[in-house]
């Protein structure tokens, strides 16, 4: 593997079949800027790694350079820092680390309190045979009204 860096060697290459940039632009449908900045090694002012590693595949291919051996080349010269997503909990884990106690807590309170009314309605609720003879004694100004 020689020295030169991606850039200088798709350079060389592209000079000794005696291509011109436009030529190369014409064929590639890269723009001229593109393929300079790519010449000059300035990667960074280029769209995204993807956008960068087809321009480069594309541009080796046109002329005549193995398209895998260059993008290898491009990434052994970058330093391309490796992200680490960082974990995200799921709900299991999150209310086993306590995080959901807080909603634990707060759909207990909501059943608990479902459950208290459920319950006071059939204590409270009114049944016929336990009613005064007074309430559920019909008079007949109550069936006048009704009708």
């Amino acid at each position: 593997m020689s020295i030169d860096t991606v850039g200088t060697t798709l350079r060389r290459q592209r000079e000794t079949k005696r291509m011109g940039l436009a030529e190369v632009s014409r064929v590639t449908r890269i723009p001229v800027a593109t393929l300079e900045a790519i010449e000059q090694d300035h990667f960074d002012d280029l769209p995204g790694e993807v956008f960068v590693r087809g321009f480069l595949k594309s541009y080796a291919q046109t002329v005549g350079l193995g398209a895998d051996d260059i993008v290898a080349h491009y990434t052994a010269s970058r330093r391309v820092a490796m992200v680490t997503p960082l974990p995200v909990a799921s709900p299991v884990q999150a209310a086993r680390e306590g995080h959901g106690r807080r909603f634990g807590v707060a759909i207990a309170l909501v059943l608990l309190l479902i459950l208290f009314t459920l319950a006071l309605s059939i204590v409270l609720k009114p049944r016929g045979r336990d009613m005064p003879a007074e309430l559920s004694a019909v008079t007949p100004t109550a069936t006048s009204l009704l009708s």
